[in-house]
């Protein structure tokens, strides 16, 4: 059967033997080039690793220390690169195109590649806003783009710009207010887009931002470390993110040493991972179970958590629910194999 979320749990696992419950991403921010009288005489390059957990507050702390190195302006072009991981339109491509649980990953991932959508009640219209929020910061985006229309349905629909998401919602939806995210299908520009609006506010005037193709190179001027991996996975599993799910697979599918073009080829190496170390039988096609063609049997399951290796991975990272007896009272230890509960 689809194991739907519950797949999060083999993937939890997969990324901790590849990659460690002590890793990092790192997102680096490359010079490619001499800086004379606050001119970067080349391109700056913003380089992702793949890091999921990546936020606008990340990003703003970058921009402090590009303009504490004393860069001003650059004469070359500002550089995304979103190659540490193969680019994906989204996650299934058989759900809705509006649903923020399915977004694009790259890379170069923003706010779980999601734009904050919110409209407000102006008169007879209305004051629409896509921004990438965060807890210090609310910059204004042009790679995503809401216009209203005089209809009843459908609620939203998306039209890919070619390198911006252009979205309508029906103007009989939207009521007196309210906000929503949507996904995000051109992440590395969607991040790039962001931190040109934060250098700006740190007097670091950049060009739109470019894809990369190219291996970065150049001097690392700022880096931002990501949350160790076993906390990462944590929220993970605490919130089942989708996105989460599918970068840790796809990075741990590239630290195995496998050339993963996809989404479908990483799942099936993490399925190759699971017979070979586990014993275990399954057929996912992504890693975080959106995809309902996933299967799995519920014995594989059961035993897949029994293994060893498995119930050494798991327990730091779960909460803890309480077993108790008829009268309330909270079994421990052994108690709770003897119980009628």
């Amino acid at each position: 059967m689809p194991p739907a979320s519950v797949a999060k749990v083999m993937t939890t696992c997969y990324a901790l033997e590849a990659l460690g419950a002590a890793f990092e991403y790192e997102t680096l921010l490359f010079a490619e080039g001499e800086i004379s009288n606050g001119i970067l005489n080349g391109n700056l390059i913003l380089a992702g690793s793949g890091d999921p957990m990546l936020t606008t507050d990340d990003l703003g702390a970058l921009a402090k220390v590009l303009a504490a190195a004393g860069i001003r302006e650059i004469k070359g072009e500002f550089q995304l690169w979103q190659d540490a991981l193969p680019y994906q339109h989204d996650i299934d491509p058989d759900q809705l195109p509006h649903l923020g649980y399915n977004p694009a990953l790259s890379g170069l991932n923003l706010n779980s590649n999601v734009v904050h959508f919110e409209w407000a009640k102006a008169g007879s219209n209305y004051t629409l806003t896509m921004d990438a929020r965060s807890s210090r910061y609310r910059p204004d985006v042009s790679v995503a783009r809401m216009t209203a229309e005089n209809r009843d349905l459908p609620v939203y629909t998306y039209e890919d710009g070619g390198n911006y998401d252009q979205w309508t919602v029906a103007r009989s939806a939207l009521g007196n207010g309210g906000a929503r995210g949507l996904p995000v299908r051109y992440p590395a520009l969607f991040a790039g887009d962001v931190f040109r609006t934060l250098a700006a506010g740190e007097g670091v005037n950049l060009p739109t931002g470019r894809i990369r193709a190219a291996t970065p190179s150049g001097t690392v001027i700022a880096s931002h470390k990501s949350r160790p991996m076993s906390e990462i996975l944590r929220l993970m599993l605490k919130y089942s993110t989708n996105l989460t799910a599918e970068a840790v697979g796809l990075k741990a599918s590239l630290a195995r040493g496998k050339g993963i073009a996809n989404l479908a080829a990483s799942a099936q190496e993490m399925a190759r991972w699971a017979l070979e170390t586990k014993g275990i039988a399954c057929q996912p096609v992504d890693h975080s179970g959106l995809g309902d063609q996933t299967r799995i049997s519920a014995v594989a399951l059961a035993r897949f958590l029994g293994h060893s290796e498995v119930a050494g991975h798991l327990p730091p990272l779960l909460k803890e629910v309480g077993v108790f007896d008829s009268n309330g009272r909270l079994l421990t230890g052994r108690e709770i194999g003897r119980a009628h509960v």
